[in-house]
């Protein structure tokens, strides 16, 4: 399988490293996203821990944008790298299989 390389946002990994240093502490808050809406602005986020799970950092984000009047987002927020995975068990089980 080949893929294409996707431009990344240096200015985003530093965003979401920054907020994950400064306010991920605890088990309440561990992981963080930041994405850059489609007018330039970076919106940021942590997860938000729940005994069912929670909310993950990209799903805030979404919400946290939106508080922020941002409803269009310029970021892929599930790379390709991501979704590949998360449907590889599929593609894995739907593939014919030998019979020799």
């Amino acid at each position: 399988m080949t893929t294409h390389a996707e431009h990344v946002d240096h200015e985003l990994i530093q965003a979401a490293t920054h907020i994950a240093r400064t306010r991920c502490r605890g088990d309440n808050h561990t992981m963080a996203a930041a994405a850059r809406s489609r007018d330039g602005r970076i919106a940021t986020a942590v997860n938000a821990y729940h005994f069912t799970g929670g909310p993950c950092a990209e799903l805030v984000l979404i919400g946290a944008a939106a508080a922020q009047g941002v409803y269009e987002l310029d970021t892929n927020l599930l790379p390709e790298s991501y979704v590949w995975a998360d449907h590889q068990l599929d593609a894995e089980e739907a593939a014919p299989r030998s019979t020799s």
